[in-house]
């Protein structure tokens, strides 16, 4: 499929965080049919992009619906500049927000993927911190690994990746996805642990909608159901697929995905 070429904006202030970054982004905005109804954002996964199925077919039901819809890589991913090994959540987060706050208006759908379900919700608890809960129409969460770089990774790291980290502040992860090793970071641990939701209530001031494979290697779906218990206050369903993997990208499962995006809208 062809694309056509990315936007960029530069994020970040190195005089209070980390360095400007240059993030890659494709906007799609609303026609007067769609204009009125709430907007769509990709919040993609860990070394996932803006290109992937799932985003891909998000954007074109958001054509056939005249609905903006916004896709985004972070740092270090896809299109946009920047080291991956240089990336944290926090840094990730605040591209979410500011692409948020600068590519969209109005009420918007937040869809996280893997890691971009604990940057969901991350910035909806962000943005009614700062007086914005009205930009928030819904989360849709796609296996979402909240908490993953303590709850998930850290207590299955083998000894040489724990003295890896410690020693030389990295380790080559091998990955089922990739024949390249993926570089996990002390700094990403460490951070990750400025940011953890688990273990207190959880807000996403809107309705959410989870879908989560029980055949899920990287994201049990008992994590899923976990991070549930701590959202009373919201209204929250969860579809457990039963044979679903991580990816969710078969065709059934786009299905899903569409019909719980039509249902937030």
């Amino acid at each position: 499929m062809n694309q056509t070429p990315p936007l960029f904006m530069q994020v970040g202030d190195k005089q209070i965080g980390d360095p400007p970054r240059s993030i890659a982004y494709r906007a799609r905005l609303a026609s007067a049919s769609g204009a009125n109804r709430p907007g769509g954002v990709w919040l993609g996964g860990f070394r996932s992009d803006m290109l992937s199925t799932k985003a891909a077919r998000l954007d074109e039901e958001a054509a056939a619906q005249g609905r903006a819809f916004l896709r985004f890589d972070y740092s270090g991913h896809g299109e946009s500049g920047g080291l991956f090994e240089d990336g944290t959540i926090g840094a990730w987060l605040e591209e979410s927000l500011a692409m948020i706050r600068a590519q969209t208006s109005g009420p918007q759908i937040l869809v996280g993927s893997s890691m971009g379900g604990w940057i969901a919700l991350l910035a909806a608890r962000a943005l009614a911190q700062a007086g914005e809960a009205d930009r928030l129409a819904g989360l849709l969460l796609i296996a979402p690994a909240v908490d993953f770089t303590q709850a998930l990774l850290w207590p299955k790291l083998p000894p040489a990746a724990r003295r890896d980290l410690e020693q030389k502040g990295v380790w080559l992860r091998p990955s089922a996805y990739s024949p390249q090793p993926i570089p996990i970071t002390a700094r990403l641990i460490e951070e990750g642990r400025q940011n953890l939701l688990m273990g207190a209530p959880i807000r996403a001031y809107c309705p959410v909608h989870i879908l989560q494979g029980m055949h899920d290697p990287d994201v049990p779906y008992t994590h899923a159901l976990h991070l549930v218990e701590h959202m009373a206050e919201d209204p929250v369903a969860i579809t457990l697929i039963k044979d679903g993997d991580h990816r969710l990208s078969r065709e059934e499962d786009i299905a899903r995905l569409l019909g719980a995006y039509q249902a937030l809208a």
